[in-house]
């Protein structure tokens, strides 16, 4: 039986030139790889961003930054994008809502990573 995965990879970078006093803003590049043996579609995301005072925004749409894009098995489609938080620490985790060529939906999860500026990791 056929089987879809991506699996998905993050690295944050802190844009010290793009933060303020009351916002501190992140790069992250996402690494999504077909680890499945199936073509799959990546059609829509979800994030959920949480500062250090607990808030959480909700973020949702149809794909990413612009592209839908579609990987063979063993394919790779990395992107960056960015978000500000009004805290200098926080987390991300999000889902990515894919598609196989039949026609199948399956979820790719994007497990919680760390949104911090250096001089606060410890």
């Amino acid at each position: 039986m056929a089987r879809p995965e991506f699996t998905c990879n993050v690295r944050v970078q802190h844009l010290p030139e793009q933060s303020s006093d009351d916002a501190t803003a992140f790069a992250y590049t996402v690494t999504i790889t077909n680890t499945g043996d199936v073509t799959a579609q990546l059609v829509a995301r979800q994030w959920l961003i949480t500062d250090a005072a607990g808030h959480t925004e909700e973020v949702r749409g149809l794909a990413v930054v612009g592209h839908q894009p579609v990987l063979k098995p063993g394919e790779v489609f990395e992107y960056t994008s960015w978000t500000r938080l009004a805290t200098p620490l926080g987390t991300m985790r999000g889902t990515f809502f894919c598609m196989t060529e039949d026609a199948h939906p399956f979820d790719a999860a994007v497990p919680e990573f760390v949104l911090a500026r250096p001089r606060d990791l410890h």
